[in-house]
């Protein structure tokens, strides 16, 4: 029981960041996309990418009610999280890195949270 409700709160604040990270983008908040350009990333990669985690962020609403479409949603939004990782360290961004850490660690404790997925080798 404790596990699950672990699982839920964490599921809820992953929800939460690439909500507002996808929207942030999407709408062009100039904080973010003066942020994106620092990175390298113009207009319409910042879009691309925003849009991308807004499917996954739907994905992600969908899964509340279908397991499948959250671990889908899940493996699927991996990437962005470890990708938005490598970004920051690798323009030396140490401050402002720890919400993409914490969707790449919370993708695996999600997934291994979850009593529907299982990983068969």
């Amino acid at each position: 029981m404790i596990i699950q409700i672990v699982h839920w709160l964490i599921y809820a604040y992953y929800l939460y960041l690439f909500g507002y990270a996808s929207l942030l983008k999407i709408f062009q908040h100039p904080p973010m996309m003066q942020g994106m350009a620092a990175f390298g990333f113009d207009r319409s990669w910042t879009l691309f990418i925003g849009y991308g985690e807004l499917i996954g962020f739907i994905g992600l609403l969908a899964g509340i009610f279908i397991h499948q479409i959250k671990n889908a949603a899940i493996l699927y939004l991996f990437p962005f999280s470890v990708g938005a990782l490598m970004v920051h360290f690798a323009h030396n961004d140490y401050h402002d890195f720890y919400d993409a850490l914490y969707c790449s660690a919370a993708s695996i404790v999600l997934l291994a949270t979850d009593r529907y997925f299982k990983v068969v080798l």
